[in-house]
């Protein structure tokens, strides 16, 4: 089997001082492997250096771009990335790497073989470190409404790694409405509605307290973005 080529999106907003951690994770990995890569950050609308931070490292490492988008939101910038990535596999990472960097070869063929591979926090052989018993609750109650209203069986949607077939990310990016945080959401459901398949990958994950989301404000809002998926997909937003 041919080796992959793999592009890995990192969506970077007011991160100058995460960004370089993740980099350097991401190119210590990929130098490693015996597939051409690319790593693509999107910074968007920061208001701190994050920018600059990216561009410093295209000096060092000729396969990574950095793209510049003006509005915030992550699923924009995400959706920004995966579309301008390059590869035959597109990977979106979080930038705090809370998934070992090299846990991504199990995403890739022939580890996994399906169209859209999703790390997942409950799937067997997962494993959570220093995760508050709070967060560990509130997410496992989220999900239980995204199983309930859009996507029956996926035990963990939102962790942020996933990988895509280069068909399936440009079938699926061109329907995404969402730009928030409930953008991945959207996309499985759209991947489920338009017949991709989708597998789970149990992984070793591990929790960091600077996470920028805010437990009561996104939950609500991620509540009603479920109503808007699911009222999209009866209006066959998702079949054009």
């Amino acid at each position: 089997m041919k080796p992959p080529f793999l592009s890995i999106v990192i969506p970077a907003h007011n991160e100058e001082t995460r960004l370089p951690r993740a980099l350097g994770q991401a190119f210590a990995f990929l130098e490693n492997q015996n597939y051409a890569s690319e790593v693509v950050v999107v910074e968007n609308a920061s208001s701190d250096h994050t920018l600059e931070v990216a561009q410093k490292f295209t000096r060092n490492f000729p396969s990574l771009r950095v793209l510049h988008e003006d509005q915030p939101g992550k699923g924009r910038a995400i959706h920004r990335g995966m579309l301008e990535a390059r590869g035959e596999y597109r990977f979106f990472a979080d930038v705090d790497f809370s998934m070992p960097a090299e846990e991504i070869n199990r995403f890739l063929p022939p580890a996994c073989n399906c169209d859209i591979a999703i790390a997942s926090r409950e799937a067997p052989g997962a494993v959570r470190y220093g995760e508050p018993p709070y967060r560990h609750f509130t997410g496992r109650v989220f999900n239980f409404f995204i199983r309930t209203l859009v996507l029956p069986g996926l035990q963990d949607t939102q962790c942020g790694f996933k990988c895509f077939r280069a068909a399936a990310a440009e079938d699926i990016f061109r329907f995404q409405t969402l730009p928030g945080w409930s953008f991945d959401v959207e996309l499985l459901a759209i991947a489920r509605r338009r017949g991709y398949t989708i597998a789970e990958v149990g992984i070793p994950w591990y929790f960091y307290a600077d996470s920028k989301i805010n437990i009561l404000r996104d939950s609500a809002r991620m509540f009603f973005d479920l109503l808007t998926i699911r009222a999209n997909a009866r209006r066959g937003v998702y079949d054009a």
